[in-house]
């Protein structure tokens, strides 16, 4: 039986774990963050909050390797464990204007955006915003589950965004000092596609409760609700194609329906994995059959 790393202990992990298991697939958990990490010793407990005695060699296959990426670095080295989807994946999804400009360049329909890096000065944000009509999306590029992200009615108050990011950006530790300022899409309908090696495997409308009392962000982490949907082939083949340009085997891709356009809003290559219900039957086949692959793939090179 593939002993497989599972880097979330939240509803991805105990989503997984029995159907998995059915599948030949054992499901731990590995815990990267929130612990102390041996950096010297050859024996490192992948969770040394759980009774499971599991050791970070005794795994087979990750899914997906941790957000945290200095952690990843330390908790897996000298292991050469393969990941559904490994650290270059994880840090392409996240590099948000990387994505839209991957994705432009391709011909894939996105929101008309631009990215700015600071410190810039007050002039740059002014020119970035010149062929966009108010309001506009501001978002940090490497952010997820909709954090910071604004929407600016006015020059005036997207200077007042910009300002607080300034000061957090102002902060030597902050690695990422870039952010986005985009279109903004009213009334669009709000989609999240998931994409196992290749394949669409269905997905989930997000909608905000009634009333919305002025809120605007779908995020399932910021009050959304998710909703399994039949998909249009029109969705699903947008979703594979950006799998595809982005060479991500495992993705979450947003899209966003706005009068006659289809637009890919993000990616995300540590999608949380919903109830079974709202994939396609066979959901379950196509993730155990790329874990095994991954994991068939890593021992060859090892």
């Amino acid at each position: 039986m593939l002993r497989l790393a599972v880097t979330t202990n939240a509803e991805t992990f105990a989503r997984v774990r029995e159907p998995l298991a059915d599948r030949g697939i054992a499901v731990d958990h590995l815990q990267a963050k929130e612990r102390s990490i041996p950096l010297t010793d050859d024996h490192t407990t992948a969770s040394p909050d759980t009774d499971s005695g599991a050791d970070v060699a005794d795994f087979d296959v990750g899914l997906v390797y941790p957000g945290r990426l200095m952690e990843g670095a330390a908790i897996t080295a000298g292991h050469e464990l393969p990941w559904v989807n490994d650290r270059t994946a994880v840090l392409t999804s996240r590099n948000k204007a990387g994505v839209l400009a991957t994705l432009a360049d391709a011909g894939i329909d996105v929101p008309r955006s631009a990215m700015l890096s600071n410190p810039v000065d007050e002039s740059a944000v002014v020119d970035a915003v010149t062929d966009l009509s108010f309001p506009v999306v501001v978002k940090p590029n490497s952010a997820t589950r909709g954090v910071g992200v604004a929407k600016a009615g006015d020059l005036d108050s997207l200077l007042g965004v910009v300002d607080y990011l300034d000061l957090i950006h102002d902060f030597r530790a902050t690695g990422d000092k870039s952010y986005i300022v985009q279109e903004y899409l009213p009334d669009a309908r709000d989609y999240r596609v998931m994409v196992v090696d290749g394949n669409c495997v269905g997905g989930v409308e997000r909608r905000l409760p009634e009333p919305a009392d002025g809120r605007w962000k779908h995020n399932v982490h910021r009050g959304g609700e998710a909703s399994g949907v039949a998909l249009p082939d029109a969705h699903r083949h947008r979703a594979e194609r950006v799998a595809a340009e982005l060479g991500i085997p495992y993705l979450g891709v947003d899209l966003l329906e706005s009068g006659d356009r289809l637009v890919v809003g993000e990616t995300n290559a540590r999608p949380t994995v919903d109830t079974a219900d709202k994939y396609d039957d066979g959901f379950y086949d196509q993730l155990a059959g790329l874990i095994k692959k991954r994991a068939a793939d890593g021992d060859k090179k090892t």
